[in-house]
C-alpha cells in the first residue's frame, strides 16, 4: 500500500481527515472524487468502514498530492467561468485571471461588431467554450498544435454543449481555407524560459509548450501579432493575455503591426493582464 492511514490503520473518512500533511479541504475533495459523493455525504458517513479499493485509490491520490501534483489533475477538472472543464497534464490548468480575457471578448462581442471569433492555442477549450456558452450566436473557431489538448477541448465542448469548430495546427497554419475573423483572442505561452517559477508549484506538472516559448516569452505573442492582419476583417480586434511585465512590449508589437486603439486592461489586482487593439 502506498501509505498508511492515521489512527492505527482505521479505514474511515474521519481518520483520514486527521492527516495534517494536507489541508482538510483537499482531503475532502479527494474523497469526494474517489467515492463520487458530495461533501454532505462525507460528513454524514465519516465513520463508515471504507472499501479496500477506495482506500487504496485515496492513498495513491494523497501521495501524488503530497508530491505537489496539482489538485486539478488529480480530480480531472477545474472550474472556469462557472463551468467544470476536464483537464489533464496535456493542457494548462485554467486560471481565474484568464476570465478577464473572456469577459472582455464577450463585452466587445455584445456591441454587435463580432460575429466570427478565433481562439488560438485553446488548450482545454476554456476560453472558446466559455465564450460560446455565453454568446451562442457567435461562430467560434479554436486551434491547438497538440492533438491531445484538442481532443480534450472537443470533449469539453461536447459535454457542455458548446458550438465550437476545432482545428489542429501551429498558430495560423491551422487555418487553411478558413474565412477571416472579427476577433482573435489567445492565452499563448508567455513565460520566459529562464523564469524560476517554471520549476515551482503547479507549473512543474503543466505542459511546457503551453507555458513558455523556450525563449524570452515574447515569441508566441509576436507570431500571433505579426500574422493577425491577414486573418482579421477590417476593424477586427486582437486581444492577448500576457505576463505581468509584458504589457508595454505587447503594445509596442501591436502598434508596430498597424493596430490602432492599442491599450492594456488591468485585472482585479491592478495588473495589466491583457492587451489588444483594432486593425483598420
Amino acid at each position: 500500500m502506498p501509505g498508511t492511514l492515521p489512527g492505527g490503520g482505521t479505514r474511515t473518512i474521519r481518520e483520514t481527515l486527521r492527516d495534517a500533511s494536507l489541508p482538510r479541504s483537499e482531503l475532502q475533495l479527494l474523497w469526494q472524487h474517489v467515492l463520487g459523493k458530495p461533501r454532505s455525504w462525507l460528513i454524514a458517513h465519516d465513520a463508515d468502514t471504507l472499501a479496500e479499493e477506495d482506500v487504496e485509490r485515496f492513498l495513491q491520490l494523497r501521495q501524488r498530492r503530497q508530491a505537489g501534483e496539482p489538485m486539478a489533475y488529480l480530480l480531472g477538472e477545474r472550474e472556469f467561468m462557472g463551468h467544470a472543464f476536464r483537464v489533464s497534464p496535456a493542457v494548462l490548468i485554467p486560471r481565474p485571471e484568464t476570465e478577464h480575457l473572456v469577459e472582455h471578448a464577450l463585452a466587445e462581442a455584445g456591441s454587435g461588431r463580432v460575429r466570427r471569433l478565433l481562439d488560438m492555442g485553446t488548450g482545454s477549450g476554456a476560453i472558446a467554450v466559455s465564450i460560446a456558452l455565453a454568446n451562442p450566436a457567435l461562430e467560434i473557431v479554436a486551434t491547438d498544435a497538440s492533438p491531445e489538448a484538442l481532443a480534450l477541448a472537443q470533449d469539453n465542448a461536447r459535454r457542455l454543449s458548446a458550438g465550437v469548430c476545432f482545428l489542429h495546427g501551429d498558430w495560423y497554419d491551422a487555418l487553411a481555407g478558413q474565412a477571416r475573423f472579427d476577433m482573435i483572442v489567445s492565452n499563448p505561452p508567455y513565460i520566459d524560459s529562464r523564469d524560476r517559477h517554471l520549476e515551482q508549484g503547479d507549473l512543474r506538472f503543466e505542459p511546457s509548450m503551453a507555458l513558455t516559448d523556450g525563449a524570452d516569452g515574447l515569441q508566441a505573442l509576436r507570431a500571433i501579432v505579426d500574422g493577425a492582419a491577414h486573418w482579421l476583417n477590417p476593424g477586427g480586434s486582437l486581444w492577448l493575455e500576457h505576463g505581468w511585465d509584458q504589457a508595454a512590449s505587447v503594445r509596442a508589437m501591436l502598434a508596430g503591426a498597424g493596430f490602432a486603439d492599442v491599450k492594456s486592461l488591468t485585472d482585479l489586482a491592478g495588473i495589466e493582464r491583457i492587451s489588444g487593439g483594432r486593425y483598420l
